[in-house]
């Protein structure tokens, strides 16, 4: 099974862990993935992971920064404020003393009033340089939060769309730290529609048929090569792979809920038992 931190373009690298989710008796795993992209001056890193993932957040950076190969961490990106993506934040912003923290920083002065200073608050279209490689914001097609924002790399054509190609994969069948394309008896519709449903609800109540026209349109303008999303594997073979993820979320959209159905399923068990 491969392991991370892993190089999944040139200078950028998948570091992260997994989280369990346990679902009509299958049991799916997760990432709370970041990302380090390393220009000639300076470093990124692409979300934060859970409160829980610090201690091995921080052994891939030092995996992969701390030999001094590559430019100092000097920047931080969140897609948006939510647990798994922001929930280290406060202990790298410690570590990291000259980290800048990009994205939607609002209330963070409230939070960590001794940062105030690092927080640069980005609208869609700004860039963060880091030396001969420069950062694109761009609107985010399917968001979890209103003020969701996603990462663009120009140089090579990596697209960071936080929870917008989110699916979840199977730890038995050694799917961890595999790209999607490498991943054997991985049913996209299935991890998809997982969290489409967990994850992203509002999908039940509009027609997604118009956010994935638009996600296509989005990868096929910017000649995007590879997808690094925060909670689903990479994705490097966009053809195969991105039809089949959107067709489970729109699977997952259509769906009858099953969280009712679930209950229904335990109180029959403990019924049958009693």
């Amino acid at each position: 099974m491969s392991s991370l931190p892993r190089e999944i373009a040139p200078g950028v690298f998948w570091i992260g862990d997994c989280q369990i989710q346990r679902v009509r008796g299958k049991v799916y795993h997760g990432y709370n993935a970041a990302f380090i992209v390393c220009g000639e001056d300076a470093s990124c890193l692409i979300e934060t992971g859970a409160p829980k993932d610090y201690p091995v957040l921080s052994r891939h950076i030092d995996a992969v920064l701390g030999d001094g190969r590559r430019p100092p961490l000097k920047h931080l990106f969140l897609t948006h404020q939510e647990t798994p993506h922001a929930g280290s934040l406060g202990r790298l912003l410690d570590r990291f003393p000259e980290m800048v923290l990009h994205g939607d920083v609002s209330d963070y002065h409230l939070a960590f009033p001794e940062h105030a200073g690092r927080l640069h608050h980005m609208t869609v279209g700004e860039e963060i340089d880091l030396g001969g490689r420069r950062l694109v914001t761009l609107d985010s097609v399917i968001r979890d939060l209103r003020s969701t924002l996603w990462l663009f790399d120009p140089a090579h054509k990596v697209l960071f769309p936080g929870d917008g190609l989110a699916y979840s994969h199977f730890h038995t069948e050694g799917h961890c730290g595999l790209m999607a394309e490498e991943c054997e008896n991985l049913d996209l519709k299935d991890v998809s529609a997982v969290y489409a449903e967990r994850a992203l609800f509002w999908t039940k109540f509009v027609d997604m048929n118009i956010y994935i026209r638009e996600f296509q349109r989005m990868v096929d303008r910017l000649g995007v090569r590879v997808i690094a999303p925060t909670h689903g594997l990479p994705v490097g073979d966009i053809p195969r792979t991105l039809p089949a993820v959107m067709e489970g979320l729109l699977f997952g959209a259509e769906a009858k809920m099953t969280a009712h159905g679930d209950l229904l399923q335990v109180s029959a068990a403990g019924q049958g038992s009693s």
